[in-house]
């Protein structure tokens, strides 16, 4: 059974293909139907592909590499969802489309392009998850922007990934090759003069990365730069223990911190079965001890999008795939607001658990949420004594030295 289960997994994994080679811009012309228009920073640490249809591989590269790149995204469309191309080159008018490409070369041409997009100084820090090529990543910032309606400066940092089923493990290496490369660029965006604060939101696999580079920064300064307001992580596919770690280790004062849980994730039940049948972050239950008591200690904010339905077969791109959701991290999680009170309208029914009680917060704003998602909104207010974390967080979440 287990073997079948891993199995159907593969098969979803490697059956979502699209055309490769969509990064070559697309030149818009006065007949062209009118379309929206996402403008992006992206920083990687991929080799160059010496294409221009794809820009950059899967292999690691010796330097950072700066782009700023414009997508166009066509009017009819479900919202979550990506409009890839049949075949190229692609149709502004149905299809997603690369409209402008250029290199940047210094950090005082980055700058002088953050201080032309700027909305608000506010900036977000997408880093995308496992088996994403560099036109995957792109194109799903540019939806989770669209749909999201937020109010910031995009900005994408996308580590070397194979893009393959197979590339698990060299993946996960990817990601700490380019753990100095996130904290470089996140310590270059802080130091802008026209940033004010920086929301990083992180998927799978990239979660590993954004919580690595944030420790790593952490253990350098004593705490993350005050200008990381939001840290929001999706379908976390980190240890529990070792996430429990990586909090502590960055320091005080930590940045607000909500990660979207799912316990029918495939994705992460199979990356669970890859690493000895560890526990991962985004497949907790959130609503049972000890995580509860410990993410409430914590200060964590963990929304649970179980039985939330979209269109992914893996269950594993909620975050990015239900309008509601996406909606929820552009218009209040960013803005660092709190999910309790009157103007939220998520869904139909979707409940907080908050000091013990469940409270409905929200009416019907829209049918794609099908069935009611748990939030969890801290503090919560402790009942009775927590039970021993045991070996789920790793005891409390308090930094232990190497000695006594």
């Amino acid at each position: 059974m287990l073997k079948r289960s891993v199995l159907l997994v593969l098969l979803l994994l490697t059956s979502c293909g699209h055309p490769n080679g969509v990064m070559t811009p697309v030149p818009l012309s006065a007949s062209t139907t009118p379309t929206s228009k996402v403008a992006m920073l992206v920083a990687t640490t991929r080799e160059p592909s010496g294409d221009p249809a794809t820009l950059f591989n899967g292999e690691r590269s010796s330097k950072p590499h700066l782009t700023q790149i414009t997508v166009s995204i066509p009017p009819k469309r479900e919202p979550g969802t990506v409009q890839w191309p049949k075949r190229l080159p692609p149709d502004p008018a149905t299809d997603f489309a690369v409209t402008n490409v250029q290199q940047i070369d210094t950090i005082a041409e980055g700058r002088k392009w953050f201080g032309q997009h700027v909305v608000g100084g506010h900036a977000l820090v997408f880093i995308h998850g496992f088996n994403n090529t560099y036109e995957d990543s792109v194109f799903r910032l540019a939806q989770i922007v669209h749909d999201s309606k937020m109010q910031a400066t995009p900005v994408l940092f996308t580590w070397p990934s194979r893009a393959a089923i197979t590339a698990y493990q060299y993946d996960k290496e990817s990601t700490n090759y380019s753990r100095t490369g996130l904290e470089q660029a996140l310590r270059t965006l802080a130091a802008d003069p026209d940033v004010k604060d920086i929301t990083i939101l992180a998927h799978s696999m990239g979660t590993w990365l954004a919580m690595e580079s944030l420790r790593q920064m952490g253990i350098r300064d004593g705490h993350v730069n005050p200008k990381i307001r939001n840290v929001i992580l999706a379908s976390p596919d980190i240890d529990i223990q070792v996430f429990a770690k990586q909090f502590v280790e960055m320091g005080q004062p930590h940045p607000k911190f909500t990660i979207f849980v799912s316990q029918d994730d495939k994705a992460l039940a199979l990356s669970s079965f890859i690493t000895g049948r560890v526990s991962r972050l985004g497949s907790i239950n959130p609503a049972e001890e000890p995580y509860r008591s410990k993410l409430e200690k914590a200060g964590i904010t963990a929304i649970d999008l179980t039985k939330v339905k979209s269109g992914d077969g893996l269950n594993h791109g909620k975050f990015a795939e239900s309008p509601e959701i996406v909606q929820l991290i552009g218009q209040r999680l960013m803005t660092g607001q709190t999910l309790t009170d009157s103007k939220v309208t998520l869904g139909q029914g979707i409940t907080a658990v908050v000091g013990g009680t469940v409270t409905n917060i929200g009416t019907v704003a829209a049918t794609a949420v099908a069935v009611p998602a748990t939030i969890i909104e801290q503090p919560l207010m402790q009942r009775g004594k927590p039970q021993p974390a045991g070996d789920t967080l790793g005891g409390d979440l308090k930094p232990q030295p190497l000695t006594q």
